[in-house]
Parts: C-alpha cells; structure tokens; sequence
C-alpha cells in the first residue's frame, strides 16, 4: 500500500492510498484516458493525474446567515438579484448530472450552497440522489453542508430519504461572536439543538467546520476543541480563504494551521492520524487520549491540491474544477438542449483530462487579483 507524506510545521502523517479493487464501469463508459494508477480505481485523470471522485452540488445560490468571509452583509443585501428560479437546475436535472460523474468514477456526493436547507423540498432531492449506485453497486457516499440553523425541523426528513451524514458549520460557541461571525445575529443555541435533532436522526458522522479568522474568532478554538470532543463530534478547523472578492481577504487575517495545532496541543495532547483515503481534504490529528480527534484544513499554509479530486456544480448547472475558479462550464444548457448522457459524460471528461488547476499552491499577490467567483455561487 503506498502513501503520501504531509507536513504543517513539525506536524505530519503518512496517509494510506485507498487499496480497494478497480470496479467495472457500465452505462457511461470512461474514455481512453482512464487510469486506475491514482488510488486504485478506474478514474479519469487531470494533467497531474488525479482523479474525478468528488462532486459538490450547489441547490441554491441563497443563503439566510450573512457570514463575513462568504456572503458579507454590505454587499449582499436586501437588493441583492439572486438566481431565478427558472435559471436553477431541478432536482430533476441535479440527479441526472449526478448519476452520470457517479458512472465517470465519482463515489462521494456533498450537498452545498448557499444554503441548501433553505431550498424547498430537499429530501425529495436527496431520495433521488440515495437511489444512485456506483458501477459496482454501491451506494454513493452522500453527505450534506449545512449552516445547521433548519436542522432541527429537517434532519429527520432528510435521514429518512437516504442522507447519510452531515457537517454543520459553526465558528463559535459565544453568542456574541459567533453572530459576528454569521452577520445575523443568529444565536448558537439554535445550531446546537440542530445538530442534537442530526444525531438523534442518526446522521453520522456528525462533522463540525469553523473558519479561523484572526481578530474574530481565534479566542473559540480551544473551546469548540473542548466542546467537540466532549461530544463525540469531529471539528474541523479551516484557514480563511481567499475564495471570491468580497470578503476582503488579506494574508494577515489567516490563522495558520500550525498556530491552531499548538493551541489545543497545549491542553489537549494530539498525534498526527493517517488519511482514510487519497485526496482527504483535512489533516486529522487525535488526541492521545483517545477521546476523539479534530482536523484541519490548510489551503492557505500546506495547499494540498497535488491530491485535489473535487469537482463542484453549481445551482445554475455550471462546472467548476477548482474552488478558485476563474469561470464554470455551462452543462445545464447542453442538457436542455437534449444532449444525452453519453454527449454529457464526454463533455464532462474532456473539461477534467486538461484540469490543471492548483491555485493555492500558486497564491500570490498576482493571483490574489484574480476575478474568482463567490464561494456561495459554486458551492464551498
């Protein structure tokens, strides 16, 4: 079994490769360009040779929190002109794309927006993407992004149509900055009573993400680090990101991960953990008392793009290679002009085999100036 090496400051771990056998592909038939050579499965590889194996779906371009670093407030406002709904894929539309990168080699679907518990019906989406199989069989790995503040009402539902887990974010445990944090004032207890409803509906694992934005919310890591793992909930923490342009994202209000390690090290003793499998985003470090473990996700100091497998759709049906995409590729107009799966799926390949996206890796001031689209627009 091989492995690759990852390091943040005097952290680091060598991650297993996946070892599970190549399974047959049928329907949709991968082009001469499939390799197995990434992680052991038939795959299409980019330029760098990773393979396509996440997709991210975009339901809505909407959101109900106004968060700093994603949707601020002074720019997205009452008058703000969000998608028609008729520019919108359907869940019709959705399952469809979604059922053909699931024949090209992707086995991990993560709802997004926006926020997608803001679109109506959900779980109707969701027991149609829990129907899909991969081309052994299997079910897809389907999991779902949420600010957590319906989950309350709509965890039930959305166990009961199929959906397997859920990560909730949650960037602090005061009222006072965390509604800083969110731009609506919405209270943490609200979020906390969504995510007791997810467990008791059985999703699991239940995952929590916080953006680390210095000068806001440093002062929460180590209590969410203390709360998750009294609460048997994995965190992961996320370097600010320069995704889009109206954040006002600056270097100086990163908090490297490193910084966030020495931190809960400090109180809660951790140790590097081995990858589950190639292309995991986050870092994972346990603490050594066996009591759980935290992640971190460091696209800013220790870009991991080498083993980047994720593609995003978003709401209007563009595809985006890379969460700092320039620009998207319009699969929505193609679809309703009547392009069958096979045109789709080709479309779909000859976009990933020239991928050659690594943005963090090539982050600086000139690439700073870049016109990326909002990360509510493609889905994070």
């Amino acid at each position: 079994m091989g492995s690759v090496r990852v390091r943040i400051g005097r952290w680091g771990y060598d991650g297993p490769m996946d070892p599970r056998p190549a399974p047959g592909i049928e329907g949709v038939v991968l082009g001469q360009g499939a390799s197995s050579s990434f992680d052991g499965r038939p795959g299409m590889p980019d330029r760098f040779g990773r393979a396509l194996r996440d997709l991210r779906i975009s339901v809505t371009d909407r959101c109900n929190f106004r968060c700093p670093y994603c949707m601020p407030a002074e720019v997205f406002g009452r008058d703000f002109a969000f998608l028609p709904k008729e520019l919108v894929l359907s869940f019709e539309e959705i399952t469809r794309l979604a059922g053909i990168f699931v024949a090209l080699g992707v086995g991990k679907l993560r709802i997004t927006g926006g926020e997608p518990l803001v679109r109506r019906d959900l779980p109707v989406l969701i027991s149609d993407l829990a129907a899909l199989r991969t081309p052994e069989g299997d079910p897809v790995d389907l999991t779902l992004t949420t600010n957590g503040s319906a989950l309350r009402a709509l965890a039930g539902p959305l166990a009961e149509a199929g959906l397997q887990r859920i990560t909730v974010s949650l960037d602090s445990l005061d009222d006072e900055v965390f509604g800083t944090m969110n731009g609506v004032e919405f209270p943490v207890s609200k979020v906390l009573d969504g995510i007791a409803a997810a467990r008791a509906a059985g999703l699991a694992p239940i995952k929590v993400n916080t953006v680390v934005r210095r000068g806001m919310n440093e002062a929460s890591v180590l209590p969410l680090a203390r709360w998750a793992r009294s609460e048997g909930l994995i965190l992961r923490f996320i370097e600010y990101m320069d995704v889009g342009h109206s954040n006002g994202w600056r270097l100086d209000d990163v908090v490297p991960a490193a910084e966030i390690l020495e931190l809960i090290d400090a109180e809660l003793p951790l140790e590097p953990v081995a990858a589950q499998y190639r292309g995991e985003v986050a870092g994972r470090y346990a603490f050594r008392d066996g009591s759980g473990e935290v992640g971190i996700i460091a696209s800013v100091s220790a870009p991991f793009c080498g083993d980047c497998t994720r593609a995003r759709l978003s709401a209007e049906g563009s595809l985006y290679t890379c969460l700092f995409a320039v620009a998207g590729t319009d699969l929505k107009g193609p679809l309703r002009a009547g392009a069958t799966d096979a045109e789709l799926a080709a479309l779909v390949e000859s976009l990933w085999s020239v991928r050659a996206d690594r943005y963090s890796e090539l982050r600086s001031a000139a690439t700073e100036k870049l016109p990326k689209v909002e990360m509510f627009a493609l889905g994070g």
